[in-house]
């Protein structure tokens, strides 16, 4: 068994024993059983914040080889998914989700935060937080940036009515 597979059935175990109320975390499962390298995941928006009741679907893709860090695993697709389908209907409006739902944040990011130590329960805290402490040195989406950016209030606004209508 290589180290990758190791380590992220160690990750499960753990998950099992420790992890935060509302989220949820688990490999997927396919037509040859379980596919430990891809999980699905549930982040809910924080307490009183403008992202307070939304329930995210996030999809975790583990690949098997990373050059930089050999022998390790790390995520380097990180979607929010929008629709059981899979699709991305409506696009997630955040400063730091791309259209395509790829999640722009550091510590997915093998060039800036990312450490082989870090774990799934860090991602989807770290995903949590983002949610409502956009990263402005990174935008991924000009209309959320923008907004962001020139009117909080506005911003925060137009979550508030993303969250009751679709996310929760």
């Amino acid at each position: 068994m290589n180290l990758c597979i190791s380590r992220l059935q160690e990750e499960r175990k753990q998950w099992r024993r420790d992890h935060p109320f509302g989220f949820v975390a688990k490999p997927v499962k396919n037509e040859k059983g379980v596919d430990i390298m891809k999980w699905s995941c549930v982040v809910p928006g924080k307490e009183k914040t403008a992202w307070e009741g939304a329930i995210l679907k996030v999809e975790i893709s583990f690949p098997e080889v990373s050059y930089k860090a050999p022998k390790m695993c790390f995520p380097i697709i990180c979607w929010i998914l929008l629709s059981s389908s899979g699709r991305f209907v409506p696009p997630l409006f955040h400063p730091n989700v791309y259209p395509s739902g790829t999640i722009c944040l550091s510590i997915l990011n093998e060039d800036e935060a990312w450490k082989p130590a870090i774990t799934v329960k860090q991602i989807l805290l770290g995903i949590q937080d983002l949610l409502d402490e956009p990263n402005a040195d990174s935008p991924a989406q000009a209309e959320a940036y923008n907004l962001f950016k020139r009117d909080r209030e506005a911003y925060d606004r137009r979550i508030r009515q993303i969250v009751r209508d679709h996310l929760g």
